[in-house]
């Protein structure tokens, strides 16, 4: 269940809040005049949300990729990066 608070007390218990979002890494949402307004969380998972974020970005490009067609057989890939990058090859022997 989401923690919620309200600006005030965000205000008058900063110390709290941030000990919450640091101990449970999730956000507490902030309401302003008994609405939503913000979403605070620890640098610790605001880190790791964008991190995922970056991950699915990337994973979406591949699949992208591989639905136009815009690949490459996997033996073909691996000897183009052994010829760019002999020490590669080294390392597997």
């Amino acid at each position: 269940m989401p923690k919620i608070t309200s600006s005030a007390d965000l205000r008058n218990n900063y110390n709290d809040i941030s000990n919450f979002c640091h101990q449970y890494k999730e956000p507490v949402f902030i309401t302003k005049n008994g609405k939503g307004d913000l979403a605070v969380m620890s640098i610790d998972a605001y880190e790791e949300l964008t991190a995922r974020f970056e991950l699915y970005s990337s994973l979406k490009a591949g699949l992208d990729d591989v639905a136009a067609g815009r690949t490459v057989p996997a033996k073909k890939f691996l000897a183009e990066l052994e010829a760019r990058y002999p020490e590669l090859a080294e390392v597997e022997k």
